[in-house]
């Protein structure tokens, strides 16, 4: 079998900039849940496995390592409502969500493609999101990493084509290069080429030897990198704090607990009211 976890999060974000407005009969904004919805149900099937994660609150344990970590401040109200509305559509549809509160959605992802893969009844997990921090998950070609958008599949080739790290070196890579979308900026000076170059011969940051010479990076440059990683060596670990994702939140005793067998019976009045139940019948 394959499993699929689906990030909810960017799901949801992605489809209220891509779709035009559209208000319920309560005139509640539901134009992205429709979406998201529509999107998932194209891809289902009974016996599909599935799970979906989204950050019920956008703020998380993070915020409290870092103080520019991201927040929900700029988010439009509307967008932000739509998030317990989707969470309530997918558990009425019968698939399993995890909602975040103080853990993040990609943590749940991570935790839950661990916790799938050390399953030999499963074949594939594929995990629905294009974000940076969740290709520390793929796994050869057993965890891949899916941009359900532009229909393209990353396993750990790809992923070592892409970053030119391994993706257990991801957080530290992460940590050197910084993140925008998260809200951290990494260390001064380190960009993606030196920071690849770097971790594809050492992989972690307290691997990195103080001696640059022998980093294999441009010379002119060395020097200078290794001072600011020297300085800002704290700063450096925890960032990658920040970007390592945490495998040990709860999400599924077994992996059958994500095949989907078809709506709810309270799925169906849900549906009325966003124009959806004739597309639940698939």
């Amino acid at each position: 079998m394959d499993v699929y976890l689906i990030d909810g999060t960017y799901e949801l974000f992605r489809h209220y900039y891509a779709v035009p407005s559209a208000r319920d009969r309560e005139g509640r904004e539901v134009a992205a849940v429709r979406g998201v919805l529509t999107s998932l149900l194209g891809m289902m099937r009974a016996g599909t496995h599935i799970g979906v994660a989204t950050d019920h609150v956008i703020e998380s344990f993070r915020n409290d390592l870092w103080p520019g970590y991201k927040t929900g401040e700029g988010i439009a109200p509307d967008l932000l409502a739509q998030f317990p509305l989707l969470e309530d559509m997918l558990s009425a549809l019968g698939v399993v969500v995890w909602p975040m509160i103080e853990w993040e959605a990609d943590d749940a992802l991570a935790a839950a493609a661990e916790k799938a893969a050390a399953d030999p009844r499963v074949d594939r997990v594929v995990v629905c999101t294009p974000d940076k921090d969740l290709a520390q998950s793929v796994r050869g070609t057993r965890v891949v990493q899916m941009d359900r958008r532009r229909r393209t599949i990353r396993d750990e080739a790809g992923v070592v084509a892409r970053f030119g790290v391994v993706p257990a070196s991801i957080p530290d890579y992460l940590a050197l290069v910084g993140d925008s979308a998260d809200g951290y900026p990494g260390l001064p000076g380190w960009g993606a080429k030196s920071a690849s170059a770097v971790l594809a011969k050492y992989r972690h940051l307290e691997s990195i030897p103080e001696d640059a010479a022998t980093w294999g990076v441009n010379a002119a440059r060395a020097g200078a990198l290794a001072s600011t990683l020297a300085r800002e060596r704290d700063r450096a670990f925890l960032f990658r704090d920040l970007a390592t994702l945490r495998t040990d939140v709860a999400v599924f005793e077994d992996v059958e607990q994500l095949c989907w067998t078809g709506p709810t019976s309270a799925f169906a009045p849900l549906a009325r009211q966003m124009d959806l139940a004739t597309t639940a019948v698939h």
